[in-house]
């Protein structure tokens, strides 16, 4: 047991063994990786409100920030990564596609945890023409089978006060309708400029208020483009889109419940319920991983100890016994499977709410009587499972 990692939990806690939630964690981290994002585009563009926006990391405030070379920096964390690059250098000697090709030798080189996924090229929307450096360098990504978003920023849009809906300036219509067709400034001839798609985005409305428009077709576009085995890390990393997480986590409750239920094949008195609490401490250790939430660290020991005994201890078990008629005082595999399915389910509404910051980390123990399984929930898992059965 881990009891090192309590020393700070009450004496009756000491004997909690954390092992399955913190190895559980520790491995869906590890089995879905970092995703890599790439950023380009020149100073006051909008850079680091998109990432915030998005991925709600700031990286200024946070400060890891890591410079690698001059006009590139990186970024990361377990889940994201992300390579601040700086427009083409007025000045340099080098061209706009050799400048930013050594920059991009030099990430190629870096571990695999660091390789670019997908590239955000961000132009201020009060732009009437991409600029030929930065058409070169968006050629240079296309040749190193980078995918390219051309991300529009700071758009100001426009709310139609009768429908309701939202436009933007005649001036930015001509220039999405020529980045849709674009053609050479002086001859009038198409050209070939090889991003995936242009999203039109910000961050705040023209009262610097608000949560933005065009985000959540960013994220969308961002996913479709990323490698398969790189999709579930951007899910992972990604803010905006809860539904993506729950569709992660709801094979690992239905795995786990599974689990719980083979334990409990030969049914065992109800003081022997303690034996699913490695079952159930792993999911929430992965669970916890899918929400982007590194509890160790958010949680004293004493208050995960408080919590694991909550959840995975026999007192759980014994109340729903003397409810269901019939049960007795046997815990079987119709019940370890409702238990921990419900159980499971409830973990998930919670770490939504510390992830989204509507609930401190501090009283998640506190906060666990609200979304522990009720008698019903558990009743209805034991309904489906017989349902799924015939």
């Amino acid at each position: 047991m881990t009891t090192s990692n309590l020393d700070d939990a009450p004496d009756g806690l000491r004997g909690f063994d954390d092992k399955p939630f913190i190895e559980a964690t520790a491995e869906a981290k590890s089995r879905y990786g970092r995703f890599n994002l790439a950023i380009i585009g020149d100073s006051g563009v909008g850079k680091s409100s998109l990432v915030n926006a998005v991925f709600q990391r700031d990286w200024a405030e946070v400060g890891k920030g890591m410079p690698v070379t001059r006009g590139v920096h990186y970024f990361h964390d377990d889940s994201l990564g992300i390579w601040d690059i700086e427009g083409f250098e007025i000045g340099s000697t080098q061209s706009p596609a050799a400048q930013l090709r050594e920059h991009l030798a030099m990430i190629s080189a870096r571990p695999a945890n660091e390789q670019i996924s997908v590239v955000w090229y961000c132009v201020h929307s009060t732009s009437d023409r991409l600029t030929p450096a930065a058409i070169a360098m968006i050629r240079e990504l296309d040749a190193a089978g980078l995918p390219v978003v051309l991300v529009l920023t700071k758009v100001d849009w426009i709310r139609n006060p009768i429908t309701g809906k939202y436009g933007v300036t005649k001036d930015l219509e001509s220039f999405v309708d020529w980045l849709e067709h674009p053609t050479d400034r002086d001859t009038g001839e198409p050209i070939t400029v090889p991003y995936e798609r242009v999203m039109l985005t910000s961050t705040r409305d023209k009262h610097g208020k608000g949560t933005g428009h065009g985000l959540g077709e960013l994220v969308a576009e961002t996913l479709a483009l990323s490698p398969e085995d790189e999709k579930d890390a951007f899910r992972i990393a990604q803010r905006l889109n809860l539904p993506w997480k729950r569709e992660m986590a709801r094979p690992v409750i239905g795995t786990a419940a599974s689990a719980a239920a083979a334990a409990a094949a030969v049914p065992v008195p109800v003081a022997d319920a303690a034996l699913l609490a490695p079952i159930q401490l792993a999911m929430m250790g992965r669970i916890a991983a899918i929400y982007d939430l590194e509890l160790k660290t958010m949680m004293s020991a004493g208050a995960l100890a408080q919590l694991g005994v909550q959840i995975s201890g026999q007192a759980l078990a014994r109340s729903f016994l003397k409810l269901i008629p019939g049960a007795g005082s046997m815990l079987n595999a119709g019940i370890a499977f409702a238990l921990t399915a419900a159980t499971g389910e409830g973990w998930l509404r919670l770490c939504e709410q510390v992830h989204t910051g509507k609930l401190d980390p501090a009283k998640i123990g506190d906060a666990w009587g609200q979304y522990a399984p009720s008698f019903l929930e558990v009743v209805r898992k034991i309904a489906e499972q017989k349902v799924g059965k015939s």
